[in-house]
């Protein structure tokens, strides 16, 4: 197959923009270009390729298509900026290149961006927060390059190295455990105490509870779908919830918070995977996570 460049990069600025008018903004050319550029590249895989929603979605066969075109457009632009070619004020984003990663929101609140913020001049990423037991299907689907995962088999096409774990462990205000766990974390107390979860793929508290119970409990619940927003419930006494040490730490040490029980903690191990590319700019990256994660995880 005979794929054009400039056909690729329209399919990708269409799903990462999520309509086609903001692709054509992006890449500089009409809402007709961009759509004809799509239908060119359609008839030459003989598929179809996107599903032309609100926002626009890749189909099955457009997902390993657009998997290509990322790949294509970071080497690209790698090779551009070996070749010195800097940005203009004709093309500003020449030279820049652009890395999506998956990474779960607390390793985001907590030790990532500090390790980002080193990366390269011209490197700019586009960040999806999502759960580490899930960040590998945005790998698998072409939406992000690279992703801190729980996962250690590597997907198909990427290679995996292991950063450590982050502990977390049960911390509630310390009137909040002297009213619900006056006799400790028993497994009736744990039935009852009100509980504070991320979200719904949030499995930590109940993997506590079916630790120490040896069957499901259905605490009454909270759900705070934001990082630094769950530690704040915590610590304003909401209920209790598994906080990574990154984040109780400071409030542990200062009274705010105390742990229910010694050796509850569940460690979650973290890796990085990455697409197999020999890119500079993403093994940059990858040795920046590398590095921040060697002092910040066990």
């Amino acid at each position: 197959m005979d794929l054009q460049l400039d056909q690729l990069r329209a399919l990708d600025a269409a799903v990462a923009e999520g309509t086609l008018e903001a692709a054509a903004h992006r890449l500089s050319v009409t809402p007709s270009a961009v759509s004809q550029r799509i239908k060119a590249l359609e008839g030459t895989v003989g598929r179809i390729l996107l599903k032309r929603t609100k926002p626009v979605r890749p189909t099955e066969s457009g997902l390993a298509v657009l998997r290509l075109a990322r790949q294509i457009e970071l080497l690209s632009v790698d090779t551009a900026r070996e070749l010195g070619t800097t940005a203009s004020e004709s093309d500003p984003s020449a030279g820049q290149v652009r890395i999506p990663v998956a990474v779960n929101a607390d390793s985001l609140e907590t030790w990532v961006i500090p390790a980002l913020v080193r990366a390269p001049a011209g490197v700019c990423f586009e960040i999806h927060r999502e759960d580490e037991e899930h960040t590998t299907r945005l790998l698998r689907d072409g939406t992000v390059m690279a992703a801190i995962t729980a996962t250690a088999q590597p997907v198909q096409g990427c290679k995996v190295e292991r950063l450590g774990a982050m502990r977390y462990r049960p911390m509630a205000t310390p009137h909040f455990a002297r009213t619900w766990f006056p006799e400790g974390p028993t497994v009736q107390a744990l039935a009852t105490a009100p509980v504070v979860l991320f979200d719904r793929k949030d499995d930590l508290q109940d993997r506590l509870l079916r630790r120490r119970a040896r069957r499901p409990l259905d605490p009454p619940r909270h759900y705070i779908p934001s990082s630094t927003g769950f530690a704040e419930a915590v610590r304003l006494g909401l209920g209790w919830g598994m906080l990574p040490d990154l984040q109780s730490a400071t409030a542990e040490n200062s009274g705010a918070l105390t742990e229910l029980g010694r050796n509850l903690h569940i460690d979650v191990p973290l890796y990085w995977q990455q697409w197999r590319l020999d890119s500079p700019a993403l093994s940059a990256v990858a040795a920046l996570i590398s590095e921040a994660a060697t002092v910040t995880l066990r």
